[in-house]
């Protein structure tokens, strides 16, 4: 829908997606999927006895590690829609995370905020300046910039921290706390309800529960960011313009777009909210930076977004996702993830009833001989190694991509090169 409106706009029928119209989910079948979702959880929760997979502090943690993949997600989202790849996210995110902690332990948090997100944005103007100007290859100087900022910060880290007191070499000193809020009643009672155990009622507690406990003031800003990047970029002048200019440049040049300004504007607001991401990880994950912090969710974000089929709300539920599977590694993880191999095998075996109902035998026999092994590995066993709860995020991530891929369409001219003028 979002691009045929972009194509009207600019008067471009080459810009029609690629995608048939009936591959899209309207909102009451989301809704549907999601409310599925949870009722299978339930019900594995209750087989299982393991009430920590839906509980008010596996939410909490889990929301917590969904923030900074969201924000770098939404970073490369900004990106993308104006047609630049941004790979660097990892390196811009790492930015924010020294740069925040430098700043908030002299001059306060919310100052470490703030040059958080410049910190990330000057890596983002780095991107621009490289791909738009010069026309580099986007991976090329993405991955550029995650070797850059991980160098200037080992470099600049004990220049900064070494001889401070709590500082060292690869890590700052403690930051001050931005603060948190909890709902007053409402958590006490979602927490009660939580502990019934009641089939789905409680689970849907515990998830509203890690909602409204302990929030940090950041989680909030971040949460609002979601709503408030699909109402600029689809709702304004503003944003059909860059959106326009990751569809087909030289249709919006045509039409006065000027190209390069609003390519250079998308990557450098992607780098300030790759750089809010390092800044929630150094300020309020932990309150100070630690060299290797960020462990890949510039990456993991990226993929949220590809996943989220480059919106914002399918980017919240990638990022949810991610971080629900990253918080099992913190809260009981072994016996978690071992109870959700039931859920995996539950909903392999209903792939495979989908796709006979699809006629697409082959593939259901497939589907379901996963499951079934999915289902005898949790059957003989009663844990799964520490290994495995390690790299249930990254393998998480895997599934997801691959099963999504059908369904994906990344703007027209996304890493596309580009010159001023080259349609005349």
């Amino acid at each position: 829908m979002t691009t045929v409106t972009t194509a009207q706009d600019v008067n471009q029928p080459t810009l029609q997606p690629a995608a048939p119209a009936g591959r899209k989910l309207s909102l009451p079948v989301l809704l549907l999927i999601i409310a599925g979702g949870l009722a299978l959880t339930s019900l594995v929760r209750v087989v299982t006895g393991a009430d920590g997979i839906t509980n008010v502090s596996q939410m909490s943690t889990a929301l917590e590690l969904a923030v900074p993949i969201g924000l770098a997600g939404l970073g490369g989202l900004w990106a993308e829609r104006a047609g630049v790849v941004n790979i660097g996210l990892e390196g811009m995110m790492i930015l924010g995370t020294w740069f925040g902690a430098w700043a908030g332990y002299q001059w306060g948090p919310w100052t470490g905020v703030l040059v958080g997100i410049i910190g990330g944005a000057i890596g983002g103007l780095v991107h621009a300046f490289v791909t738009v100007t010069f026309n580099v290859n986007h991976i090329v100087s993405g991955v550029a910039i995650n070797i850059l900022a991980l160098g200037a910060t080992r470099y600049l880290a004990p220049l900064a921290f070494e001889g401070k007191e709590g500082g060292s070499a690869k890590q700052s000193p403690q930051v001050e706390s931005l603060g948190d809020f909890t709902v007053p009643g409402l958590s006490d009672a979602l927490s009660d309800l939580n502990h019934k155990g009641w089939f789905l009622v409680s689970d849907i507690a515990g998830l509203l529960g890690g909602l409204v406990t302990n929030v940090s003031w950041l989680t909030l800003i971040a949460v609002a960011l979601i709503p408030g990047s699909w109402w600029i970029l689809w709702r304004t002048a503003f944003g059909l313009r860059l959106r326009s200019c990751g569809e087909n440049p030289v249709a919006a040049e045509s039409l006065g777009v000027n190209v390069y300004k609003y390519k250079y504007l998308a990557v450098i607001i992607s780098g300030g909210l790759a750089g809010l991401g390092g800044v929630f990880l150094s300020i309020v994950a932990n309150p100070f930076y630690l060299e290797g912090q960020v462990s890949g969710r510039g990456y993991i974000g990226l993929a949220a977004m590809i996943f989220g089929n480059w919106m914002p709300g399918g980017l919240a539920l990638g990022a949810g996702l991610f971080g629900y599977t990253d918080s099992l590694n913190l809260r009981g993880g072994s016996e978690n993830v071992h109870a959700l191999l039931l859920l995996g095998a539950l909903l392999l075996v209903i792939g495979a009833v989908w796709l006979v109902v699809r006629k697409k035998y082959t593939a259901a026999a497939i589907t379901l001989l996963i499951g079934v092994l999915v289902f005898t590995w949790y059957a003989t066993t009663n844990e799964v190694p520490n290994q495995v709860v390690s790299a249930t995020p990254y393998v998480i991530t895997l599934i997801v991509l691959a099963l999504s891929a059908q369904r994906l369409r990344m703007p027209k001219a996304d890493g596309l090169p580009y010159r001023k003028g080259q349609g005349k």
